[in-house]
């Protein structure tokens, strides 16, 4: 049963009458008279033809622009590494999820966590859900299966990045480009059926009301299974958009995305017998283990509107709002092996002993394995680009304000809640269909967060010689955050720790974050980069303080790259390359030398360095690449208070592979066929937090991926073969337990344009 307790943010309307009020100011707008205000008249010319000189992300694995850096900016202006994954791309690949789509680009490994959520590791540094994953460069901060049926793109930047968004991990941003409505009736429907009885149905549909409005409608459903537990999704994303190309440009619309997805918690690790091997299962990777009740439900339903005006000559201010609320209810099973002396020939379990009879258990689903949550957010935020001549030298100039307002509740299990048992299964017996009456728990609130911020910055790119551009940017932000214990119940002994029942603690932090960067740009194709860069996370970055982390200030980073970005003559094929050094410089750790032992210190170091290398685009007029490479020679913890869960100084981090990447490339044979095949490796890595005599290591991988499409006339057909040897690996990381990626999937596409 999931117990929805909502509470409205002070004077915010309802989402349903927000999304009243917008349409009927969009229905005022369409209706107004003629002849249009002075205000609407069209930019110039040379503005638009510049807007539509780049192909769309439909047609093309390369892109020369992004939007992640506030406001469109070129990518080879911007002193720090991007990877852009393009919605061709995410099409060929049928990526249908984020952590799909982050596969695409390099650098990347994730942690199981509590039932494989959305905790991504970038250069070895965290990228948090809470803090780092962005729609249209506005947060998106809950723990929610993210769905890429309303992207256009999917923009990675890389090293820090507070200077742009404020509170933020050292690895990075993530940032959803949604789709977004353009002036030309175009429709376009696909399904797509493939093993695990998989269904996803697509519908994108722009309708082009007028002269300068459209509106576009996204949707989505999937169904089918994966890894042996269910998938049950739905989207839908409408948008209206008027005042195209004018001075005056406006945009309202919603997005909802419901998922009712089954739970794959993981598998734990196996150790090796005597004659070696690795940890993993040599059984088939889609086996399941888990409940048949268990359950990941969560979802997000948003309404948003935004302005653009356009100054002329360059300039624009683009002011956007959007209020979001977020829903999470996760019901899982750690699968565990039973203990030595119950297992059979009463031998503990490796590599030697491993077999069907071989027992298993299954967690009751409480502590981290249930999770029931709900957040309410508003944010807004002004932005304004443009281009000036100061002191007789060219200025791109970027600045804004932003505000955040974030209320959080999480619940559980009530004192009176039936302990409800789950019965062991085998090795032998995956998917055995067993389930339990997850209605009969009894939750209750038990805490809540409220988190405010404001956060304003300036950026100036200044043209300082013919080939020289110096960038500089500076921001300050203003973070409070509120935790209230509703429990009642006292704290224990052993628990010194926890907050004291009914109590609130509290915190604000005011911080500055700094990027400075250096642009050699000798001519047209070539970019020549060096960067430095801040970063921070505030306690509570995950809504809950304890009575250390409450008196801990932030923790800090900086990230120092030296890159390039480098066209082809004819300008169809970029390389990126980049040399980084990335050091969280204070990490938050345990003080263990402390007589009070709640206490944390800001004791803890650890860095990472090494070569990046991007390649996209057309090597011949049919012949396209996409390619993402990683190289971490060098990561090491350097300092720590060692207290336990921290990894001791002079390891290497967990989550830091030393090579990974992705290659994809298609070749049109004739205008009819295409076919493409596609690479995604990654080295050994091992779990965060394991102990120092820990020997856990996930194995190095290589997954292979071939495609067919047919296209006649205004259909197309595409068949997909992904992971084709059946690879069992390990794809999500942690202590006790490894996620495998999913084995061989067979799936057609049909695509009809119109």
């Amino acid at each position: 049963m999931t117990i929805r307790a909502r509470r409205h943010l002070p004077a915010r309307l309802p989402i349903p009458a927000l999304l009243a009020l917008m349409a009927s100011g969009a229905a005022a707008q369409s209706t107004a008279p003629e002849p249009k205000p002075a205000d609407t008249t069209p930019v110039l010319p040379a503005v638009r033809a510049k807007a539509a000189a780049e192909p769309t992300g439909k047609e093309t694995l390369r892109a020369t622009t992004t939007s992640i850096g506030k406001g469109k900016q070129e990518l080879r202006d911007i002193p720090q590494s991007v990877t852009v994954v393009t919605e061709k791309l995410i099409d060929d690949r049928n990526v249908d999820t984020l952590k799909d789509a982050l596969k695409q680009t390099a650098g990347i490994a994730f942690q199981a966590a509590e039932g494989g959520e959305e905790d991504i590791r970038l250069r070895g540094f965290s990228l948090q859900a809470s803090g780092d994953i962005f729609i249209d460069g506005m947060r998106d901060p809950a723990f929610y299966e993210r769905d890429s049926f309303n992207w256009d793109r999917l923009e990675l930047l890389r090293g820090s990045a507070s200077m742009l968004f404020g509170r933020g991990s050292t690895g990075g941003a993530v940032n959803q480009v949604s789709k977004q409505p353009f002036a030309m009736t175009q429709h376009e429907v696909s399904l797509t059926l493939g093993s695990g009885d998989y269904l996803r149905a697509l519908a994108d549909f722009n309708l082009h009301m007028g002269e300068d409005a459209a509106l576009r409608i996204n949707a989505m459903v999937t169904d089918g299974t994966q890894l042996g537990a269910r998938l049950d999704k739905r989207g839908i994303a409408p948008t209206y958009r008027w005042g195209i190309g004018t001075r005056n440009e406006f945009q309202i619309g919603a997005f909802a995305l419901r998922n009712d997805n089954g739970m794959h918690y993981g598998l734990p690790w196996l150790t090796p017998g005597a004659s070696g091997g690795d940890w993993l299962w040599p059984t088939d990777p889609d086996n399941y283990y888990g409940m048949a009740s268990d359950v990941a439900r969560s979802g997000t339903t948003q309404a948003f509107a935004s302005h653009i005006h356009r100054f002329g000559a360059g300039r624009e201010l683009k002011t956007q709002v959007r209020a979001a609320e977020y829903t999470r209810d996760q019901r899982a099973s750690a699968v565990r092996f039973v203990a030595a002396a119950q297992q059979p020939g009463g031998r503990a379990v490796t590599a030697d002993t491993f077999s069907d009879a071989t027992l298993l258990q299954r967690s009751n689903g409480t502590g981290v394995q249930l999770k029931t949550m709900n957040m309410d957010t508003v944010y807004a935020q002004s932005d304004y680009s443009g281009r000036h001549q100061w002191l007789g030298l060219d200025h791109s100039v970027q600045t804004g304000v932003d505000v955040a307002h974030e209320q959080f509740e999480n619940f559980g299990l009530a004192s009176t809640s039936p302990v409800l048992a789950k019965p062991r299964t085998t090795v032998g017996t995956p998917d055995d269909s067993a389930r339990i009456d997850e209605s009969r728990r009894v939750l209750v609130r038990n805490r809540t967060f409220t988190a405010k911020g404001l956060g304003a910055y300036v950026q100036d790119l200044m043209q300082i010689a013919p080939m020289w551009k110096l960038l500089a940017g500076l921001r300050w932000d203003k973070l409070d955050g509120s935790y209230r214990n509703l429990s009642t119940a006292a704290v224990p002994p052993t628990n010194p720790c926890g907050v004291q029942p009914l109590a609130t603690i509290e915190r604000s932090d005011s911080l500055w974050s700094r990027r400075v960067g250096v642009l050699f740009q000798p001519n047209e194709l070539q970019s020549y980069h060096f960067s430095y860069g801040t970063s921070f996370n505030t306690s509570g970055d995950t809504y809950q303080y304890d009575a250390g982390t409450v008196n801990t200030p932030p923790e800090k980073s900086r990230n120092v790259e030296l890159g390039a970005k480098i066209d082809s003559a004819g300008g169809n094929f970029t390389t990126r390359v980049a040399l980084f050094h990335s050091t969280k410089y204070n990490e938050r750790n345990r003080d263990v030398e402390s007589v009070n032992a709640c206490n944390y210190v800001l004791s803890g170091k650890r860095h990472a360095a090494g070569f990046e290398l991007d390649l996209t685009g057309r090597i011949t007029n049919d012949w396209e690449v996409y390619g993402s490479y990683a190289y971490i020679p060098t990561a090491r913890v350097d300092a720590s208070s060692g207290a336990a869960g921290t990894e001791a100084v002079g390891s290497r981090p967990g989550l830091t592979p030393r090579h990974s990447g992705t290659i994809w490339t298609t070749y049109q044979i004739d205008p009819r066929w295409r076919v493409g095949g596609g690479l995604n490796a990654r080295s050994s890595d091992r779990p965060v937090g394991l102990a120092a005599t820990s020997q856990i290591v996930a194995p190095k991988f290589i997954t292979a991926d071939l495609m067919a499409e047919y296209t006649l006339d205004q259909l197309s057909y595409k068949l997909s073969l992904t992971n084709v040897t059946d690879e069992h690996y390990a794809d999500f990381l942690y202590r006790g337990h490894y996620i495998p990626g999913k084995g061989r999937a067979v799936q057609a596409t049909m695509t009809y344009k119109f």
